[in-house]
């Protein structure tokens, strides 16, 4: 097992964003909320043969879910709880923030926390913003998380996309203060390569770009800087045989583009590195910014 040089390896925070194949925010177009229920679920089957790799390897994960999975497959939400891993929110219906209105976002997370804590009758006091859509132009979501009372927040990705990006956030885990107090920032991981900061832990940087980029990416950051690093993924990116759906070329290549070998990596993931749930790794606890 790899990790920091120099002492005990450093854990890591492992997180799954429980959401479907067709709610993806690069769908939108094709795939309108109203026609969900009549695509093929696939998110019980996927987030089961996740489930069982992290028992495989004795790995707690924080579970991002989506409010509206959760309405419709209480037990799946149980059955992660009941494994001993963190629930956290990812919203209810999967909107970009920066495409809301303040009230129409504390709708959303107010409903998917509430659903959230009747089904796993705990306090959820993590949320992660669909595509990571915290960015300037949104961080106005932060008040709104406080105020709905959630205690860190995993939204923030520290560099250039053409969809999301704080490009000179902070890169580890940090306090912000706003107005409505103190939130528990825990931004996507990333390493600084000539002033610039690069992805290096999940989702289609994990499966499109090669697996020694990402251990290496990890081991800079455990043994460089000491600090764990956040890494991310989804149910549906081990799923090479879901339906297909007509999207352009780039949506194509970073939607499709490595399914087949995502699951060999994450296990190969899995024995290279020490993983838990966020509220293991940085101690989060329910009063931690009160």
């Amino acid at each position: 097992m790899s990790g920091a040089a120099g002492g005990s390896p450093i854990v890591n925070a492992m997180t799954v964003d429980v959401e479907d194949y067709f709610q993806v925010s690069a769908f939108d177009r094709v795939v309108s909320r109203a026609a969900w229920a009549g695509y093929e679920a696939r998110v019980v089957a996927n987030t089961n043969r996740l489930l069982d790799a992290f028992a495989s390897a004795g790995v707690r994960a924080t579970f991002f879910v989506l409010g509206w999975v959760a309405e419709r497959s209480p037990q799946l939400i149980r059955q992660i709880a009941a494994a001993g891993h963190e629930i956290a929110s990812h919203g209810h219906n999967h909107q970009l923030i920066y495409s809301l209105t303040p009230r129409q976002f504390r709708d959303d997370v107010r409903e998917a926390k509430w659903t959230l804590e009747q089904i796993v009758g705990r306090p959820v006091v993590g949320f992660r913003a669909p595509s990571y859509s915290v960015t300037r132009s949104s961080l106005w979501a932060l008040d709104v998380l406080l105020e709905e009372g959630y205690q860190y927040d995993a939204s923030i990705f520290p560099v250039h996309h053409d969809r999301y990006g704080i490009p000179d956030a902070e890169r580890h885990p940090h306090i912000i203060r706003r107005a409505a107090g103190a939130l528990l920032e825990v931004p996507a991981s990333t390493v600084r390569v000539g002033g610039v900061n690069l992805p290096i832990a999940g989702g289609g940087y994990f499966r499109l770009l090669p697996y020694w980029w990402t251990r290496w990416g990890i081991r800079r950051v455990n043994g460089v800087e000491r600090r764990p690093v956040v890494f991310y993924m989804h149910p549906w990116e081990i799923d090479a045989e879901q339906p297909r759906l007509p999207v352009g070329r780039a949506t194509r290549l970073r939607h499709y583009g490595g399914l087949g070998r995502t699951e060999r990596r994450l296990q190969r993931l899995l024995a290279d590195f020490r993983f838990d749930s966020i509220e293991m790794t940085l101690a989060v606890r329910p009063d931690v910014a009160a």
